[in-house]
Formats: structure tokens, C-alpha cells, sequence
């Protein structure tokens, strides 16, 4: 029985098993890396290992186990892991990404600094400016882009076997693994599955044509950041900051990273530059005084922005609706707007 039984039936019910806290299934997430059939009726399943967590390795196996034995009828099933190390050998992508006009990362040397906040209202001010424009949060294990874009429940559609549709607000085209997880779910994973995540996001997401990516990257100088770097052409990124000086440290970093993959840095956000009083409007620079501005200084960057701290960005951010869209004529807004435009202007013809 076996033997007559399609790869594709195969695939299908592998579908149908969901990796434990996740809304979605191990043939979505990549896990599956090869079906392959024995000529003794075996079936060998190959896993990419995502975890060191025993314990969720055993309820994906006995969810597949089921599936396979109890609902096909396979009778052999050999089920095989195999643990990624990153591909720090391949050289910098510079393959365009098909449809896309412009690749732009935003990044941060470390976290806290407002990064995913300055990528989201960038995202909106470069549709502003009557382009279009898609939002790719590569924030693996802290995705924020739903619930600054107020989807809810949201989820990308199939387009076909193997790529889906992006979900769109406010005219962005969006990806996010918040999409494909359950509520407060943590991401509990290796480095090689969050590079696979980053490539799924890329090159099966149906992106369509558009002026602009924009890819919001996780802190740090890590996995996803390399991984973008060696996946497609990067046409430049920003890095956010705030004015404290190991914020900077670390900000220097991430240049210096993206330099090193020969990815041009458009200039430096300095976020958080001044708190804003909301009842006298005085200005109290709390996390220290022109620290990005040193910083683009010593690195030959521009400073794109200076960022005030305002109480209005954050609660935009909560309620689903960027700052740029919900307040345009807020001084922050208008700050946006001004580093979309010098953006725009550094772009290659």
C-alpha cells in the first residue's frame, strides 16, 4: 500500500501537523526538507531540526508518526533530523529580488531603540510619497508588524503549492512571522531555522512588483541580517539609534557589519533624541545628547532624522495605526517623511 501512496499525498499530510505553539504547520514553517520513498515501501522523512527542545521534537515525531501511520497507512516511516550550521561561507547576494525595485534594510546594533517603530512609519511614508511598498519583518523572534499595522487575525493566503500572498494595510503589502503564530507564542529556535524563515519570506511571498521593500531586521549583527545580505541585493540600510552612548557602541557595529557584506549605509536615525514634555512641550534630552550625530560623523554617514520621543509614536504603535498615517502633520511625522525622501534620493537609477 505504501508504494501507491504520491509524494504529494505525503506532503499534504504533513501539512496537516502543526509545530507545537504555532498556528501553522511544519511543510509552511520549511521544516520538511525531503520526502523520500524506499523501494521497500519506506518513507524517509528528512526534518531540518529547529530546536534542542526534546520534548517539542517528540510531539512533532508523534504527530507525524500519526498522520503518516494512522491516517495514509504507511506501514515503514523513517524519520531523520538534520541540524543546519549557518552558511557563513557564501559570498553577498547580489541577485535582485524579482518585481522589486528597491531592497532597503532598517537595523539597529542592539534592541530597545525603536527600530521596528521607524521601519513601520518609514514603510507608510515611502507610500506617502506615492510609491509602493512592502513591509518584510525579519524580527523572528520579536515580530511587532501586526500589531502595529492593526491586522488581528490576519493570515497570509496560499497562491499557490509552495509561496502565499502577502496581507495587506494601509496600501503595504506585509510579512511577518506574527502571522503564522499563536497568540504570544515565543519563537524557540536555532540560528538555521531563523535563516530559513528570512529566505522563505523573501522568495515565496508573492511581493508582486513595488517600488520598495523595506526589511525590518532583528537587533543585533546575527543570523537574519547575514542571511538578507547573502540572499539578495541590498540597495542600502538604515541604522536606527538613540543618543546614549552604548546604544551608538553598538549601532558603529552594525555598520561596520554591513560594510563589511559591501551593502552602502544610507545614514543613521537617531530615535528618542529629545523627550518632549506633552503639557509645557519643553525638551529634556534623557538618553544623553547628540549621539547619533557623532556617530555619522566619525562612520562618513548622514544623519538622516533626529526622532523626538513623543508619547503620540508609541500609542499610534499600540493602536494599530503608524504615526505618519494616523497624525501627518505631527512634528515626528514630518521627520519620517523627510528621512523617506533623502532615502529616495540615494536610490541607484
Amino acid at each position: 500500500m505504501a508504494k501507491q501512496i504520491e509524494l504529494d499525498t505525503v506532503r499534504a499530510a504533513l501539512g496537516r501537523v502543526k509545530y507545537p505553539g504555532y498556528a501553522t504547520d511544519i511543510v509552511t514553517l520549511g521544516m520538511v526538507e525531503e520526502i523520500a520513498p524506499g523501494s521497500d515501501g519506506t518513507f524517509a522523512i528528512t526534518l531540518r531540526q529547529a530546536t534542542e527542545n526534546e520534548d517539542t521534537l517528540r510531539q512533532v515525531a508523534q504527530q507525524i508518526h500519526h498522520v503518516l501511520s494512522h491516517e495514509l497507512g504507511l506501514e515503514r516511516i523513517q524519520l531523520k533530523a538534520r541540524r543546519l550550521e549557518p552558511e557563513l561561507g557564501e559570498k553577498t547576494g547580489r541577485v535582485r529580488l524579482e518585481g522589486t525595485r528597491y531592497v532597503i534594510a532598517v537595523a539597529s546594533g542592539k534592541g530597545g531603540v525603536g527600530k521596528s517603530t521607524v521601519a513601520a512609519n518609514l514603510a507608510v511614508a515611502l507610500h506617502q510619497l506615492g510609491l509602493s511598498v512592502g513591509l518584510l519583518d525579519a524580527d523572528i523572534y520579536g515580530p511587532s508588524t501586526a500589531m502595529m499595522f492593526g491586522t488581528g487575525d490576519a493570515r497570509p493566503m496560499a497562491a499557490d503549492k509552495t509561496r502565499f500572498l502577502p496581507v495587506e494595510k494601509y496600501g503595504i503589502k506585509l510579512i511577518s512571522m506574527a502571522f503564522f503564530l499563536t497568540d504570544k507564542a515565543p519563537v524557540i529556535w536555532r540560528g538555521p531555522m531563523v535563516m530559513s524563515a528570512v529566505r522563505q519570506f523573501l522568495r515565496e511571498t508573492v511581493w508582486g512588483k513595488q517600488d520598495f521593500l523595506v526589511v525590518d531586521l532583528p537587533p543585533g549583527t546575527g543570523d537574519a541580517q547575514l542571511t538578507l545580505a547573502q540572499q539578495v541585493a541590498l540597495d542600502g540600510v538604515v541604522i536606527v539609534t538613540t543618543p546614549q552612548d552604548v546604544a551608538v557602541l553598538d549601532a558603529v557595529r552594525a555598520v561596520k557589519m554591513f560594510r563589511q557584506v559591501h551593502c552602502p549605509v544610507l545614514g543613521i536615525v537617531e530615535n528618542m533624541s529629545v523627550f518632549v514634555c506633552p503639557d509645557c512641550g519643553d525638551e529634556e534630552e534623557i538618553f544623553g545628547r547628540g549621539g547619533g550625530e557623532r556617530m555619522a560623523a566619525e562612520e562618513g554617514c548622514k544623519l538622516l532624522g533626529r526622532i523626538p520621543l513623543y508619547g503620540e509614536i508609541c500609542h499610534s504603535g499600540d493602536s494599530g495605526t503608524p504615526l505618519v498615517l494616523a497624525r501627518p502633520e505631527h512634528p515626528a511625522s514630518r521627520v519620517f517623511m523627510e528621512v523617506a525622501r533623502q532615502i529616495v534620493q540615494q536610490m541607484p537609477d
